[in-house]
């Protein structure tokens, strides 16, 4: 079995393509993170807007991108959309995760923004705040917490689905794994090895958000 794993995974240093799959991996995910908050917070904003347009824009968006499946989305970002400017794959990759995180992260945002009681909106313009400082001072703070644990989803099922951007030739970790299964013909031990591996990266996400939560429900109580 030791040689067999040893012929597999360490012979002629292909465990350095995990660890390289798994450092792009990491770095579409986090990036990628990144942009679908931020676009997450400008559509959840304009979702909440009183301005049919602002508001329809936004629909439109979460509507669009949460309703083609990523692989599908992610191969027109490449092949379609992209093809002609000859941008990198991972950056496009970025790109196309993020935007689709974006959508996710809009209704995430949305939800929880309109699940603070209407008392505190009404408590903050009491004490003559604006409609803006109401919801920077009070709305958000409260929102973001009610977020967390939703949010923390979006990025475990973010991690995971990293594993399709192989279908545009990012050497991901999946990819990683599937090219050793290639040179070797052995399926067991590296595409084992990216399992545990995406299993310790969404429990280690998990328990860091867990924490980061009780802390946050911490603070409130004191």
């Amino acid at each position: 079995m030791w040689q067999s794993f040893y012929n597999t995974m360490i012979a002629q240093n292909r465990y350095l393509l995990i660890f390289e799959g798994l450092g792009v991996t990491i770095f579409i995910a986090i990036c990628a993170i990144i942009i679908g908050t931020v676009l997450g917070c400008i559509f959840a904003l304009l979702r909440i807007s009183k301005n049919p347009v602002l508001s329809g824009i936004a629909n439109f968006y979460t509507t669009v991108i949460r309703g083609i499946p990523l692989a599908t989305q992610l191969m027109i970002f490449y092949f379609v959309i992209f093809s002609p400017l000859g941008l990198d794959r991972l950056f496009v990759a970025i790109l196309a995760y993020g935007i689709n995180s974006g959508a996710y992260c809009t209704e995430i945002f949305r939800g929880a923004i309109q699940g603070v009681d209407i008392g505190q909106t009404e408590a903050g313009r009491s004490l003559g705040l604006s409609h803006w400082q109401t919801l920077a001072k009070i709305i958000l703070p409260q929102a973001a917490k009610a977020a967390l644990p939703t949010y923390t989803s979006e990025f475990i099922v973010l991690i995971k689905e990293t594993a399709v951007a192989s279908f545009i030739a990012v050497t991901d970790l999946t990819k990683a794994g599937d090219m050793i299964r290639n040179a070797t013909y052995n399926a067991w031990y590296p595409l084992l090895t990216c399992a545990v591996i995406y299993l310790a990266l969404t429990l280690g996400l998990t328990k860091l958000f867990s924490v980061l939560e009780k802390r946050m429900a911490k603070s409130d109580r004191s």
